[in-house]
């Protein structure tokens, strides 16, 4: 192997890791208070977010599947937990409904893929209408808030030696995610199921299962994120989480250009995430207005796809 031929394997590897490295450095050089530990520490928590939405979008994107309906059972599950934690339920039980929402979003998705053989595009776009009509639906259009029970409030709010929650929430689904995908062989056949689905059927995998389980967690992952949204933000709307669609497929499709270039990766999607959220942060902490950074992101979203157009062409549509 020539020089040149391993710095250019280093770059298609960990050239966009690298590039993030260079854009902190940049925001810490330029951007005032950027290097604050406040700011960062905010940074992170409004990170968390993104992160586990993208570690379930991730999952069903293994096994080659577009799950859309994420941000909208999200913003779903947020109401059933507000409404619960409102009308005076437990805090468990209010989780556990929220959970419930977001898993049994991601079964009915599975079943409209798997059983009826509706492409995920229309199938999840379908979902995500039904989960925003519920919403309001549930709320009238009006936002639930009050004075919520401390106890569900510490979900998001609160810190465990000295570490934020929504912190160690991401890291654990981020862990969790990863030994699933490493370290077993339903996240094996998981990962063969998307690389190459008839293959893998022949070979014994259940694909259908698998296309299904990877649906089933993404709504999970969305109705987890639901419920830490409505214990941070101490309110629950039905749209509140619409802004991180876009966001989580873009740290996605970022995260699929390193260290596994074209293939879904928890790390990727990780760095992916803090990429995108220190972005929106140092431009607005170096004055730049609110648009700068929807123009970045479709920016990163385009870059991102046409590196990795033919796993999201087969995710969306099947072929």
């Amino acid at each position: 192997m020539t020089a040149r031929e391993g710095i250019g394997g280093v770059l298609a590897t960990y050239g966009t890791a690298i590039a993030a490295l260079i854009l902190f450095c940049f925001f810490a050089a330029m951007a005032p208070n950027f290097l604050n530990p406040t700011n960062l520490l905010n940074v992170l928590k409004q990170v968390s977010f993104l992160a586990i939405l993208g570690i379930g979008f991730g999952l069903a994107f293994t096994v080659a599947e577009l799950d859309l309906s994420f941000a909208a059972v999200c913003s779903f599950a947020a109401v059933v937990t507000g409404g619960l934690v409102h009308h005076k339920f437990p805090p468990v039980a209010a989780m556990a409904g929220g959970i419930g929402v977001g898993l049994c979003a991601g079964v009915l998705n599975g079943v409209l893929v798997t059983r009826l053989k509706i492409p995920s595009l229309i199938a999840t776009l379908a979902t995500a209408s039904i989960a925003t009509g519920l919403g309001f639906a549930v709320t009238g259009g009006v936002a639930f808030v009050g004075r919520w029970n401390p106890a569900f409030l510490a979900l998001g709010r609160g810190q465990l030696l000295g570490v934020p929650v929504l912190i160690l929430w991401t890291a654990s689904a981020a862990l969790l995610a990863l030994f699933l995908l490493k370290q077993t062989r339903l996240g094996l056949h998981l990962v063969f199921t998307g690389e190459a689905d008839e293959a893998a059927r022949l070979a014994g995998v259940k694909t259908r299962r698998m296309k299904a389980l990877g649906l089933a967690l993404a709504g999970l992952g969305a109705g987890l994120v639901g419920v830490l949204l409505t214990a941070t933000l101490n309110s629950a709307a039905p749209n509140m989480a619409a802004d991180y669609l876009l966001t989580s497929i873009a740290a996605v499709l970022l995260g699929m250009t390193m260290f596994e270039p074209g293939r879904c990766n928890v790390p990727g999607t990780l760095v992916g995430a803090a990429t995108i959220g220190m972005l929106g942060n140092g431009l607005v902490l170096m004055g730049a207005p609110y648009y700068v950074q929807d123009i970045m992101l479709g920016v990163i979203i385009v870059a991102s796809v046409a590196l990795s157009a033919s796993a999201l062409k087969k995710a969306a549509f099947g072929i």
